[in-house]
């Protein structure tokens, strides 16, 4: 079953939210948050300081955890393809003011309100990882 984190960014109050591209393997098109398979000899955590400097460039330093959630499994089909995923949520906040550069896994990216996650076609279960971390 693979291990996922979803990370998400917070800044002023809002939160980031990413547009996955068509070069990814599933939810193309979908928004989510800064994510990333958990590999063999990383942790959960470990993982999610890796991926945000990947996908959004921005250094460990300039983030702080706040908030992990319990795991969140579920099966899902996509593509004709069964996937059973274990996500583990973050929620960082962004110390300072700082440039988003997103890599080539999004398209786009947006700085929203938590309570408008509502408006965004997302990737599986992330509009219930918002509300529960955003408590």
């Amino acid at each position: 079953m693979p291990s996922v984190v979803t990370c998400l960014l917070k800044h002023n109050g809002k939160l980031l939210i990413l547009k996955r591209s068509d070069k990814v393997r599933t939810y193309k098109g979908l928004w989510g948050g800064v994510a990333g398979y958990v590999e063999e000899d990383e942790t959960p955590y470990e993982t999610a300081v890796k991926e945000i400097k990947e996908e959004v460039g921005i250094e460990r330093g300039n983030v702080r955890l706040i908030k992990k959630s319990d795991p969140v499994k579920f099966t899902d089909c996509y593509n004709g393809k069964k996937y059973d995923w274990i996500i583990y949520p973050f929620l960082f906040t962004i110390e300072k003011d700082i440039k988003v550069k997103i890599d080539w896994e999004h398209t786009e990216f947006r700085w929203i309100l938590p309570s408008e996650i509502e408006k965004y076609n997302t990737v599986p279960h992330l509009k219930e990882i918002v509300s529960k971390i955003f408590e």
